[in-house]
């Protein structure tokens, strides 16, 4: 039996072999450090479950709208007016089931065989996957722990052909922690507007940014970048709802048009009553997601400064997201290779950079308690010192 050439292309998640070999080894009864995280270890804040709750009692099980009930997308609308200093009416939302199915819904509706997308390495694991799933052929620009691995406008003009249709953004950043300035997007979306080029901006780790670092929205910079931006934003890092499945796009009218029916043949509507719980997450209190913030704040000092101590690997220190970038290229490991060994021998499992596009680096999550990020810490600084 033949499958498709496209989804044949599509690469093996190194994350997931990764975590499936460590929760092996964990059933085994074996003491694992996890680093490979991508989620928040924080439960749910009460009064979003409690709306869940509520709305399966009172019924609330059927169809909805298959761009999200109207009252979420109103209160989309206001969050991103007051957070984010973006004016889109309710119409111009569409909600669906995450984040990540939001940015492949943006890339499905605007992108096509012979397109090319322009992604920034390291990045997140999906997003060539998807511009592949959509015909279209990602353009990987790598970018270096010097510039504090964000892509300049000059790289991005660089990378552009007449064939470029999108440019992906993800600020803050997974795997980097990177947030960019405003002067920075800003030039970017100049080289943008120059040839129609459209932004598909990834906030999802908006509300996770530490220390002087400002989170901004491309689209709130001007016209021009309001009308060329996809703006992808959802609720399973701020408010620990990533098993909800709730993400959200904000886009101009005809592509949340476009999303809207692409969706209504394809998942139909994200799940009733977790509309409900997001409801909440936005309309209610805000303090969990201040203090989850604050914790993870702790434990990226604890994480950097301890990492940053140990020989022959280097980090910069992230701004935003829960995530480490550690360069191990004076190892002589591949990052496959190292993590292997790392989890074979160390008992600590991280993620290889191999899966962001760039193999001289690994990635570490501080979405785990401080005793196990001092452990693991313990065991891969011996395990470095024996390299």
């Amino acid at each position: 039996m033949e499958i498709s050439e496209r989804a044949a292309q599509l690469t093996p998640s190194l994350t997931l072999s990764i975590d499936a070999k460590a929760k092996a080894m964990k059933a085994e009864g074996i003491d694992v450090c996890g680093f490979g995280a991508g989620e928040p270890d924080f439960d749910t804040p009460e009064h979003i479950k409690r709306a869940a709750i509520e709305a399966l009692e009172a019924g609330f099980t059927k169809y909805t709208p298959s761009s999200g009930i109207p009252e979420l997308r109103q209160a989309i609308a206001e969050k991103l007016a007051a957070d984010n200093s973006l004016s889109y009416r309710a119409s111009q939302i569409v909600v669906s089931n995450g984040a990540k199915h939001s940015c492949y819904n943006a890339i499905l509706a605007t992108c096509q065989p012979g397109d090319e997308v322009v992604i920034p390495a390291p990045y997140w694991v999906s997003y060539p996957d998807m511009v592949k799933l959509a015909g279209a052929d990602p353009v990987i620009v790598p970018t270096f722990e010097r510039n504090g691995w964000k892509m300049s406008a000059e790289d991005f003009e660089n990378a552009m052909t007449p064939r470029t249709k999108m440019v992906i953004l993800n600020s803050p950043s997974n795997p980097a922690g990177a947030v960019y300035t405003r002067e920075e997007l800003q030039a970017i979306v100049d080289v943008a507007a120059e040839e129609d080029i459209y932004i598909l901006s990834d906030e999802i780790y908006e509300k996770l940014v530490y220390d002087d670092a400002k989170h901004v929205s491309v689209a709130s910079l001007s016209k021009e970048a309001y009308e060329l931006t996809l703006t992808v934003n959802g609720f399973s890092k701020s408010y620990a709802m990533t098993g909800w499945r709730l993400g959200y796009l904000a886009a101009p009218d005809a592509v949340a048009k476009a999303v809207d029916s692409i969706q209504s043949h394809s998942t139909s509507n994200p799940s009733s009553f977790s509309q409900r719980g997001a409801l909440a997450a936005l309309k209610g209190d805000q303090q969990p997601l201040s203090d989850m913030r604050e914790e993870f704040d702790m434990r990226r000092n604890y994480m950097f400064d301890r990492i940053s101590k140990i020989q022959n690997v280097t980090a910069v220190k992230p701004q935003g997201a829960f995530y480490v970038l550690v360069n191990i290229s004076q190892l002589g490991l591949t990052s496959t290779n190292f993590a292997d060994r790392l989890l074979s021998k160390a008992n600590v499992a991280v993620v290889p950079g191999a899966a962001f596009g760039d193999d001289r680096v690994i990635r570490l999550s501080y979405a785990t308690s401080i005793d196990i990020i001092k452990k693991g810490l313990d065991r891969f600084q011996d395990f470095c010192r024996t390299l």
